[in-house]
């Protein structure tokens, strides 16, 4: 029986493996890239084509209110398919999840950018051409690493990372509906409209189990607060339908990044609401293709 079971075990990854092929991309699957203790693993979504070029690189983070969700989510195979099929190498990365969390997922998702520098040569990646991006709390943790790369306190160190003096810096970021500032996210309705400013425990990203609006935590790890001239280019997807993180916290990063000088693009979608991919919500076409949106920008900002 167990010779039988292996043999059908590798059947189905051939056959997963060759769909992935005439896609246009491979999978690598579960790759370790945190220390030997850690479970949590990432893919790595190669393009079919071959050549000797360097390729750029991209970090997927998922969503999951920084509770739940996993790399194997439905929008990472269509963003990472989507980077993969236009030649970059794409990896949707696992981080820690739940109470105590905080920085270490943080950590975790600058660890997949410094793995995927540290195996630049194995990936024929340009570690000069690596961006960052995810959807919902995935989208905040993808703004906290394109805003905060070498930020004593948000940065792995020691035991923290299997990469010592690996930068984790990026050269862009892409934010999917992620909330900007944990202390102004608001109560929302069932459409979209924002209601009243909720309380930072809505914001569940369990930093501590007694919590204060203004501890400064929060202000820590809201992505507005560290908005910057020097600041790496920015775009952000948002619905205005989006009944789980409100509108209003892209057009706060917007705005925010116009007072002080940082290079930020929104692209506000009017009948979008939350979790849709570059083509899709609710498993019915968007009103736009994200698509070229998204291969512009980076291409324009990892040339």
């Amino acid at each position: 029986m167990r010779p039988t079971l292996t043999a059908l075990f590798a059947l189905l990854l051939a056959v997963i493996s060759s769909r992935a092929a005439d896609a246009g991309f491979t999978v690598e699957k579960d790759v370790a890239f945190l220390a030997p203790d850690r479970s949590e693993r990432l893919d790595v979504y190669l393009p079919a084509t071959g050549g000797t070029e360097l390729r750029p690189g991209f970090v997927w983070i998922h969503g999951g209110g920084w509770t739940g969700g996993t790399k194997n989510e439905a929008r990472a195979t269509n963003v990472c398919g989507t980077l993969a099929r236009a030649g970059y190498v794409a990896v949707s990365v696992d981080y820690r999840l739940g109470d105590g969390a905080w920085p270490t997922l943080l950590f975790d998702c600058k660890n997949a950018v410094r793995f995927l520098r540290a195996q630049a040569a194995r990936y024929r990646i340009d570690p000069a051409r690596i961006a960052v991006g995810g959807g919902s709390a995935g989208g905040h943790l993808a703004l906290m690493v394109a805003l905060t790369a070498g930020q004593p306190g948000l940065e792995p160190e020691g035991a923290a990372t299997p990469y010592p003096g690996v930068s984790s810096a990026v050269r862009c970021g892409v934010n999917l509906y992620g909330i900007t500032n944990i202390l102004t996210r608001r109560q929302v309705a069932a459409d979209g409209t924002p209601g009243e400013i909720r309380p930072p425990e809505g914001a569940n990203l369990r930093v501590y189990s007694a919590r204060d609006a203004a501890d400064p935590i929060f202000r820590l790890a809201s992505p507005v607060n560290h908005l910057s001239p020097a600041s790496v280019p920015l775009l952000t997807l948002h619905g205005r339908r989006d009944a789980t993180v409100d509108y209003l916290q892209a057009e706060e990063l917007d705005r925010v990044a116009r007072e002080r000088g940082a290079r930020h693009e929104l692209v506000l979608l009017e009948r979008a609401g939350h979790t849709f991919d570059l083509e899709t919500w609710q498993r019915k076409p968007l009103e736009r293709d994200l698509r070229p949106v998204l291969l512009e920008f980076l291409a324009r900002h990892l040339r």
